[in-house]
């Protein structure tokens, strides 16, 4: 593995009112280049855990521990400091779309303004980025660039909005169920395209999701978390034939069979049925 670009440690978050943490004790690392996803049902704290990261917890919440990228402590930086990193060093593509664009502000414009607030490029190679990180998506790039988000489908501005984060090209991506609104054929032409950014960049991803076809297929690492704790930890193969911990076999049982594992699956069913 190469050199660790986020580490986090004993990470707890929990609010004022409450007896038990949110997120209790977690630690999590993840390398340059390096793809690990995070399972687990909704509300384990899937999400709650990037939102530590990106510093948008809600102001009741209390977050110990450390979150260490590049070696500075996330946690220990101000609030310009940080938000400084957001977008160009750590890039998130959020599950709900639909706060990433200004309704009444064309799409096109919104991207190449988000590339130039990172970048030192003029409006030519600015707009030039933006139509290509929508042909990548897929879309047809020059009428999106032109419409407003009212003006598309859903599946279209969660796209655009895939985009507008890819076109930084961040030392670190999160990933928070990024497929969930699209069709299948779709959800592919984005993950292929995060692998090959992943490839052309060395940028690290991490892939929040609950579906574990995808983290199997795309992954380097699996994380399986329940009720904010890390229970399980491996590789796909590892998580999908070997697994050890109960939790793990539950959701392991619920995936359908891919091709040619029809046996595998079989087999975590009867373990499921032994627990």
């Amino acid at each position: 593995m190469s050199e660790p670009l986020l580490t986090i440690e004993e990470l707890v978050v929990e609010t004022h009112n409450e007896s038990k943490a949110i997120i209790s004790r977690l630690n999590l690392q993840i390398a340059k280049g390096e793809m690990i996803g995070l399972i687990g049902e909704s509300g384990c704290g899937k999400s709650m855990t990037a939102r530590a990261i990106l510093n948008l917890l809600p102001g009741q919440m209390n977050v110990k521990g450390k979150i260490l990228y590049k070696n500075r402590n996330l946690l220990g930086l101000s609030h310009q400091e940080h938000r400084k990193l957001l977008g160009k060093e750590i890039g998130i593509i959020f599950q709900d779309y639909r706060g990433s664009f200004t309704p009444f502000i064309r799409i096109g414009k919104q991207i190449m303004e988000t590339i130039q607030a990172h970048h030192s490029l003029s409006k030519k190679e600015a707009r030039k980025i933006a139509l290509d990180v929508l042909t990548e998506m897929g879309l047809e790039a020059e009428r999106v660039y032109r419409s407003y988000p009212f003006q598309l489908s859903g599946g279209q501005v969660q796209r655009a909005a895939i985009a507008m984060s890819l076109a930084l090209k961040p030392s670190l991506l999160i990933c928070d169920e990024v497929t969930t609104a699209l069709d299948v054929m779709s959800g592919e032409k984005v993950l292929d395209y995060i692998e090959k950014m992943r490839k052309e960049t060395g940028c690290a991803v991490m892939m929040i999701t609950h579906d574990l076809t995808q983290a199997y297929k795309r992954t380097d690492r699996i994380y399986v978390m329940e009720h904010g704790e890390i229970v399980e930890s491996g590789t796909p193969e590892v998580i999908r034939c070997h697994h050890q911990h109960p939790y793990t076999k539950k959701l392991c049982g619920c995936v359908l069979a891919l091709p040619g594992e029809k046996n595998v699956v079989e087999s975590n069913r009867e373990k499921v049925m032994s627990i």
